[in-house]
């Protein structure tokens, strides 16, 4: 019988914003230097998602998701929160390197993923799957409902405009 079917929300994951439902949804985001943490507990059918755009807040101004070591600590407390337990794991998207020079400070891309990877580590939630890195900007669909995510590649891509 498929009269119980759940409908699905639909949600567009802004830079320096994160998210988790008890509803299935589907969230959207797009990234090219940032990135997106989905986590998943299978056991409580529970998932989230953030998009960050640099990896460390310095203590300025106020501690937002736009900073990798606020929106990951903040999902994994959501998540929580939402029943998720020890059952929880993360897939990781993207931290391109949108330009040219890649060294030095222009890497924060290289930097958003190193941090993603110290963090969960800490939280002891392993990465089950990661598309990371490289030069092409993302667009990502993670599925709350069932931990899926649809990923598509863009190709020259500049999140900038340039």
């Amino acid at each position: 019988e498929s009269g119980g079917e759940v409908p699905v929300g639909r949600h567009y994951l802004y830079p320096g914003t994160l998210f988790a439902h008890r509803q299935p949804h589907q969230v959207t985001t797009v990234l090219g230097s940032c990135v997106s943490v989905c986590l998943w507990d299978a056991a409580a059918r529970v998932g989230g998602i953030n998009h960050y755009l640099l990896p460390l807040w310095n203590g300025e101004g106020l501690p937002t998701p736009k900073y990798g070591n606020i929106a990951i600590v903040k999902l994994i407390e959501k998540v929580q929160a939402l029943g998720a337990g020890s059952k929880l794991v993360a897939k990781l998207f993207g931290g391109a390197s949108m330009w040219e020079k890649t060294d030095g400070l222009l890497a924060i891309g290289q930097r958003n993923i190193e941090l993603a990877a110290e963090i969960l580590e800490q939280h002891r939630i392993p990465v089950v799957s990661s598309d990371l890195g490289g030069c092409a900007g993302r667009k990502i669909i993670f599925h709350t409902g069932d931990g899926t995510v649809l990923l598509k590649r863009q190709r020259g891509f500049r999140p900038d405009g340039a």
